[in-house]
């Protein structure tokens, strides 16, 4: 009698694993989407702001603005006003900035200049943790830039932390656009 409930959760047992498990539930794969036409870059040699297509040129449609430029004087005009931006104690060069990575890499391929990168943080956190962490945003954008065919001898990254903003005062606002990468071309 005491051997019945051993039996019991021994063929509980055998029983549960014998269980068939469910088929994998296949979906449906979303329609293919057809991208529209790229804008396309035009530059205006006359000294004036380059545009694309009425406006200025987006981060995404740098690269190939600087392809197009007639000449490196054109060309890096398409590249000022344009910095590497970071999310709050990050040094990851995020997916929505590498276009600018680009746009500066397709420069410095065409016209083998040179560049110093400077990375910045906003105002938080001591001036010892900023500045490391200036030094890592500089050296991940200049990794970044290598990746694309740029030589190292043509990059120096420095940071200067939070010595910089860009920005004035503690909103959100103000530190996002002090978390930054800048690049600087000699004249």
């Amino acid at each position: 009698m005491k051997k019945s409930p051993f039996i019991v959760a021994i063929a509980a047992a055998l029983l549960a694993a014998c269980a068939s498990t469910p088929a994998p539930v296949v979906s449906n794969p979303p329609a293919a989407t057809v991208p529209s036409a790229p804008s396309v870059a035009t530059v205006d040699v006359t000294g004036s702001e380059p545009v694309l297509q009425g406006g200025k040129v987006s981060a995404a449609q740098l690269a190939a603005a600087v392809k197009a430029a007639p000449d490196q004087r054109s060309a890096q005009a398409l590249l000022n006003g344009h910095s590497v931006y970071f999310d709050f104690d990050q040094s990851v060069v995020k997916d929505d900035q590498r276009g600018v990575v680009e746009g500066n890499a397709a420069f410095l391929n065409r016209f083998s200049s040179k560049v110093l990168v400077q990375g910045n943080t906003d105002a938080r956190g001591s001036r010892e943790y900023n500045l490391a962490l200036g030094q890592r945003r500089a050296e991940s954008v200049k990794q970044s830039l290598e990746v694309l065919g740029v030589k190292p001898v043509q990059i120096e990254a420095v940071s200067f932390g939070k010595e910089k903003p860009r920005a004035e005062g503690d909103s959100e606002a103000a530190n996002a656009e002090n978390r930054r990468a800048d690049f600087v071309y000699p004249q």
